[in-house]
């Protein structure tokens, strides 16, 4: 697949003109499903509903008679944030209209041109409304001056497309690579899984947190560390339909930017994932009788962690960098660490060792097709002897300079250590990434613009 669409953006290299068919523009695009335009003798054009399409897709996906019958209960409540993006009248159809839940469960679902004036990006920056609803502060870690019992069971964010979410828990944010990992530890939840007798395939894009990895080698289910970009998934999950190889499908995948999916529309998708979280609650709350507490997002998680132990994860972004700085921070560590000994790096009053350093490339396991220069790997340990990593990217190197993206994740066995929170858990390890390729002295920048 990947090699047919870098054939197609060859050839869209040669278009000097394209034709229009007499008459396209009297198709109203308003009329009732069903209604078919006859341009030509051989053309037509048939409006569908996008909505009853995509109904069909998530029906086969989930129990949409259970997950009615658990929304009735009194103490289950859900937040959802359509952000004013494309996903909100999906929304409103699906929560709504489809599980009955009332009209109180949504939060900017109306659709505008601006956004609203907001930056439609399920993030803990951007869905700050929807954040601090759940009892969260700006950085993830619980509101104590909240009382976790008033806020709503569920919360979910889309972007404007509506194919990214944010997923949190009465104060409780989880992270798109926990929540990747949670949903393949619980593919039982979810009838697209389950009837197959689970995933056949996972994977993750390399820089989110290799938490999906230990479910799946648990799990036994072949997984992937793929470059960013869903084009990777599809390949994985057209392997056998379009190569005549292994069948990874059904297919869970995502990323640490708030993607997630399956192979039911092979992008990722928001509200899929959000139906996702509500089975795996309704199947956790199963023995659970009207007047008990409900097990929760954070119960489901602290569990997942003190089974698996916890990867530590957030992102810093410093956007804007000058591209030559930002260049030359890269350089350094492709050269001293990627390329050089990183024996000879001196330690420091962290205690945290520098163990090895690459530089990520792909090769498909589907079509052979090579990807390189994905991102640069330090490899770290802990004195405890736990692992941890640091990854960087460089995007944007344009007139208006550059994004360098840094990507920290520790692995922590210790379960009495799970409950810190992840900017102070992962404060240690951030100062020794950032000496050791100088991002300061290099770029001018005291801290990163972004911190996700």
């Amino acid at each position: 697949m990947i090699y047919i669409i870098n054939q197609l953006y060859e050839k869209t290299l040669t278009i000097s003109s394209f034709k229009s068919i007499k008459g396209s523009s009297d198709i109203d695009l308003s009329a009732d499903a069903g209604t078919t335009y006859s341009l030509t003798p051989t053309t037509t054009v048939t409006i569908i509903d996008p909505f009853d399409c995509y109904l069909d897709a998530l029906r086969s996906c989930f129990d949409f008679d259970a997950l009615r019958t658990f929304c009735q209960r009194d103490d289950f409540s859900i937040l959802f944030d359509g952000m004013h993006g494309a996903g909100g009248p999906f929304a409103r159809r699906v929560l709504i209209e489809e599980l009955g839940l009332p009209e109180s469960s949504l939060l900017r679902c109306d659709p505008r041109p601006d956004f609203g004036g907001c930056h439609p990006d399920p993030n803990l920056t951007y869905a700050a409304s929807l954040v601090k609803k759940m009892g969260l502060n700006p950085d993830g870690s619980a509101d104590e001056s909240v009382d976790a019992t008033s806020l709503p069971t569920l919360g979910a964010a889309n972007d404007g497309d509506g194919d990214r979410n944010l997923i949190a828990g009465a104060g409780f944010f989880v992270t798109p690579s926990d929540s990747l990992a949670l949903i393949c530890d619980n593919w039982e939840s979810i009838p697209h899984f389950a009837k197959e007798g689970g995933p056949r395939g996972v994977a993750r894009s390399m820089p989110s947190s290799a938490a999906l990895d230990v479910v799946a080698e648990a799990r036994g289910i072949p997984c992937f560390s793929t470059p960013t970009g869903w084009k990777f998934f599809g390949n994985l999950m057209s392997s056998k339909e379009m190569f005549g190889k292994t069948d990874y499908t059904p297919f869970l995948c995502g990323e640490e930017s708030f993607g997630t999916g399956s192979d039911h529309i092979r992008e990722k998708d928001g509200l899929w994932a959000v139906l996702s979280w509500m089975s795996i609650l309704m199947k956790a709350n199963e023995d659970t009788p009207a007047g008990e507490p409900l097990v929760g997002v954070k119960d489901i998680v602290t569990k997942h962690w003190a089974k698996y132990g916890r990867h530590f994860y957030c992102r810093y972004d410093y956007e804007a960098v000058d591209s030559d700085a930002a260049n030359q921070v890269m350089e350094l560590v492709r050269n001293e660490f990627v390329n050089g000994d990183v024996t000879s790096v001196l330690d420091d009053d962290s205690g945290i060792k520098l163990t090895s350093a690459s530089e990520f490339a792909y090769t498909d396991p589907v079509d052979g097709s090579q990807t390189s220069n994905q991102g640069l790997i330090l490899n770290f340990e802990y004195p405890n002897g736990d692992p941890s990593r640091v990854v960087f990217r460089l995007s944007g190197t344009g007139s208006a300079g550059a994004t360098i993206r840094m990507y920290l994740e520790r692995f922590e066995r210790d379960e009495s250590k799970h409950g810190e929170s992840a900017p102070q858990a992962l404060k240690s390890l951030a100062e020794r990434a950032l000496s050791l390729v100088k991002m300061e002295e290099m770029t001018g920048r005291e801290g990163p613009t972004v911190i996700t």
